[in-house]
């Protein structure tokens, strides 16, 4: 497999934002924020590959996905398995939403489990610490080929310049590149 495939996680941060994907995987820029901190700390008990049962479910956790038609690559938090059927399943910190990202991120992990293991995956689910519910995703057509735009898309946007920042205050309050971005100073500086 070759390092250029784009790795999951960083579609999240593609579809989160375009500036941000760029200034993380193609610069290289990370920044811890309360966000990053609790992320990794709610996630220290699915951080281990791991088989377990749980009645007639398998579940297997830190599993290592790829795509060579799609050349994507990660680790999805885990893949439960009953009578056959597949579910990949993602953890998050916040609350159930309409968090396109972390969509984006479970189909392209649902993509990469059909190709290896050559079986249909109808939908995924996420839980979310914020309100400790799962959300199902379908694979919807849409989905799948909204994904896999933004796959080709976070490819091509590696070999071109930086992206000006967004102008959403909610995302960039968020997010933890926001002092090495700084999207107000560069817009004012743009205008």
């Amino acid at each position: 497999m070759s390092e250029t495939y784009l790795p999951l996680s960083y579609l999240n941060a593609w579809e989160y934002c375009h500036r941000r994907f760029y200034l993380e995987y193609a610069l290289g820029e990370m920044e811890l924020n309360e966000h990053i901190v609790t992320g990794t700390h709610l996630h220290r008990n699915v951080n281990e590959e791991t088989v377990r049962y749980e009645g007639e479910t398998t579940i297997y956790q830190q599993q290592w996905v790829w795509s060579d038609r799609l050349q994507i690559s990660g680790i999805i938090d885990a893949v439960e398995e009953t009578h056959g059927q597949l579910v990949p399943l993602e953890y998050k910190k916040g609350r159930m939403g309409k968090h396109l990202s972390d969509h984006f991120q479970l189909c392209g992990a649902a993509l990469c489990l059909e190709e290896r293991t050559r079986r249909e995956i109808p939908y995924g689910e996420i839980f979310y610490h914020g309100n400790r519910r799962r959300e199902q995703v379908p694979f919807t057509e849409t989905l799948r080929a909204k994904t896999e735009t933004a796959i080709a898309a976070a490819q091509a946007a590696i070999q071109q310049p930086i992206p000006p920042p967004i102008t959403h205050k909610n995302k960039c309050q968020a997010c933890s590149l926001s002092n090495i971005c700084l999207p107000k100073e560069t817009l004012t500086l743009r205008q």
